[in-house]
C-alpha cells in the first residue's frame, strides 16, 4: 500500500479518536454536564410528594355564664371527669375544661357569676360559638335577676345560639321546665337565635344526672359540628 494511503488512514483513525474524545468530555466531563448530574438527584428528591398531612383538630370556645351559685362549675366537673365536689365556692374568675373529639375541641369557659365580674361577661361575647346560661331552679327569689342579666346580655349577642341549664332539678322546690322557660321569657328572644332549655342536676346522688349531663355535651358537640 502506498505510503500516502497509510498516512491518510493513520490521520483518519487520529480524528475519529478525538471525536470520541470530544463528545464523551462534552457529555460526561464538561463542567456544566457535571454540574447537571450533580442538581438532578436534588431536583429528583424536589419532585417527591410528602405524605399528606393529617387533618387539623378544630377549636371552638362555648362560655358558660350564670349567677353565683347556680352549679356552673359543678357541671362542668361533671362533664370533664364525671366527678363531683361535696361543696364548692363561687367562682372567682375564671375556670374552664375543654372536650375533645377525633375532629373537634370545644373550650368552655366560665366567668364567675358574682356581681363585680358580671359587668365583663359581654367581653367574652365575641369568641364565643355557643352561649351556656345556667340557672338555679331552685332558687325562685333570684329568677328575675337571672332574667334581667340574660336578656341584657344577648342585646350584644347577635343570634349566638343559647343553651339555657335549669340546674338543681334534683331539689323539691324545683322549678318545671315549662315554668322555667315562662319565667325566663325565652319566648321574647326571638326566631332567629337557636334556644335550648334543658334541665339538669350535677349531683353525686341524682340518679340518672351523669346522662343529662352527657347529653349537654352532645348538644354542644352537635351545634358546634
Amino acid at each position: 500500500m502506498p505510503p500516502t494511503r497509510l498516512l491518510a488512514l493513520a490521520l483518519g483513525a487520529v480524528a475519529a479518536l478525538c471525536s470520541v474524545l470530544v463528545i464523551a468530555w462534552s457529555r460526561y466531563g464538561s463542567p456544566r454536564r457535571k454540574r447537571e448530574l450533580r442538581e438532578s438527584p436534588a431536583r429528583h428528591r424536589t419532585a417527591t410528594k410528602s405524605p399528606p398531612l393529617e387533618g387539623a383538630v378544630s377549636s371552638r370556645q362555648v362560655l358558660v355564664l350564670g349567677l353565683d351559685g347556680a352549679g356552673k362549675s359543678s357541671i362542668l366537673q361533671k362533664m370533664h371527669s364525671d366527678t363531683i365536689k361535696a361543696s364548692t365556692s363561687p367562682t372567682q374568675g375564671f375556670n374552664s375544661i375543654s372536650i375533645t373529639t377525633e375532629v373537634l375541641r370545644v373550650d368552655l369557659l366560665e366567668v364567675g357569676g358574682s356581681l363585680n365580674l358580671r359587668s365583663y361577661w359581654n367581653l367574652y361575647l365575641k369568641k364565643a360559638a355557643v352561649l351556656v346560661f345556667v340557672l338555679d331552679s331552685a332558687n325562685h327569689q333570684r329568677l328575675l335577676l337571672a332574667r334581667q342579666e340574660l336578656h341584657h346580655l344577648l342585646e350584644d349577642a347577635g343570634e349566638l345560639p343559647l343553651v339555657v341549664l335549669a340546674n338543681k332539678q334534683d331539689k323539691a322546690d324545683a322549678l318545671a321546665i315549662s315554668e322555667m322557660h315562662q319565667q325566663l321569657a325565652l319566648h321574647r328572644l326571638g326566631q332567629k337565635r337557636k334556644v335550648t332549655l334543658l334541665g339538669t342536676s350535677a349531683t353525686a346522688e341524682e340518679q340518672g344526672a351523669t346522662h343529662r349531663i352527657e347529653d349537654v355535651k352532645a348538644l354542644l358537640i352537635e351545634l358546634l359540628s
